[in-house]
């Protein structure tokens, strides 16, 4: 299978210093700092690129389960909010909520959101944090 890689360069000191970000693809590029991270500064942060990804491997992985059912989405759109919160003396991610609205002809609600709570539990990011409590929404439209 592949591997992917992201390059981060942090200059300076924390609540001083910035940084650049750069997926291994060269699809992005972006700064981050403090502020971006933290408070509401420019910039990108972590916590925003994890979120990105798991709203893309979301909607790929209910596309596919989606598929296998035997229905075809015409649309989908996930959002992922993730939560840094201050917990004890650290920062933590503390959940993840997700948010998808679908458009699939022809499948029933229940069938919608067994297909979603799949892709969820089999989603590799999913996986990945499943240290993190994650929270889905999901929403035939259409």
């Amino acid at each position: 299978m592949s591997t992917r890689k992201a390059t981060a360069v942090w200059e300076g000191s924390l609540k001083e210093g910035s940084g650049r970000v750069s997926l291994g693809s060269g699809a992005f590029e972006g700064t981050y700092s403090f502020r971006s991270r933290f408070e509401e500064g420019a910039g990108t942060n972590p916590e925003e690129l994890i979120g990105a990804a798991h709203a893309g491997c979301f909607s790929m992985a209910l596309s596919a389960g989606l598929g296998r059912a035997g229905f075809t989405p015409k649309r989908i759109r996930t959002e992922a909010k993730v939560h840094l919160e201050k917990v004890g003396d650290a920062f933590r991610i503390t959940h993840i909520d997700l948010a998808t609205e679908a458009e699939v002809p022809k499948i029933d609600a229940k069938t919608f959101q067994e297909q979603a709570e799949a892709a969820k539990k089999g989603c590799p990011v999913s996986a990945a944090l499943a240290g993190v409590q994650i929270a889905l929404s999901a929403r035939l439209v259409g």
